[in-house]
């Protein structure tokens, strides 16, 4: 609704201008972006496909990326998908989908959440080749889990892990609500270059479900 606070919000100018004050080859900038920067009108995105956000917050970030490409000898780029996982220590509202209650679910958007820990790996990972190897780092990468899941499937699989009965679960197509902002459709990734370059595995959605509601139940 707003494009110029988007824009004050996402595009990291003055972080960017402070870090090239200490020199620009001294700094990495790890950002993490977003998979609303594809179109989402196919699945699993690689990195080389072009940006079409559909939505202002995509578009946002990919002023973001453009500013930080233009402007940074050392980055990394992270696309990432939903990042989900345990509470943190300051809570938010639901970190997983399904908190007992009858709910919609949309089964026709597709994303591949990435576990918070794994996401957390990938940054450390890069902050330690980049000390270690003193090389000049210029890195854009899809960070997802492997599965292509819908919201209805997330939600499904959450109530198959916490012992719900899928009854609660009601299928509903995106179409169905006017949410006031557009969304796309599958905006899953092929994370091959990550794996590859990293040699990082980020764990499947249900796995990382188990792994949240295992570390919440022990908090």
């Amino acid at each position: 609704m707003d494009p110029a606070a988007a824009m004050a919000t996402n595009v990291p100018s003055s972080l960017v201008n402070w870090l090239l004050s200490f020199g620009n080859e001294d700094s990495l900038l790890i950002h993490l972006s977003t998979d609303q920067v594809y179109e989402g009108v196919k699945s699993f995105y690689k990195e080389e496909d072009e940006t079409l956000p559909v939505n202002m917050y995509g578009k946002s970030k990919v002023a973001a990326e453009k500013f930080i490409v233009e402007k940074c000898s050392n980055y990394a780029i992270l696309r990432s998908s939903i990042i989900y996982g345990p509470q943190t220590i300051s809570p938010v509202a639901k970190s997983l989908p399904i908190q007992g209650q009858h709910v919609e679910f949309f089964n026709d958007e597709f994303r591949c959440p990435v576990y918070v820990k794994d996401m957390v790996a990938v940054i450390l990972s890069l902050a330690k080749k980049w000390l270690s190897d003193g090389k000049k780092v210029q890195v854009l990468l899809n960070v997802g889990g492997p599965d292509r899941v819908s919201r209805l499937q997330m939600a499904e699989s959450v109530a198959a892990v916490r012992g719900y009965n899928h009854s609660i679960i009601k299928s509903v197509s995106a179409s169905s609500v006017n949410r006031g902002v557009a969304s796309p459709s599958d905006i899953s990734m092929d994370i091959t270059k990550l794996t590859q370059l990293l040699s990082i595995k980020p764990i499947s959605f249900q796995d990382g479900v188990r792994a949240t509601l295992d570390a919440e139940a022990s908090s």
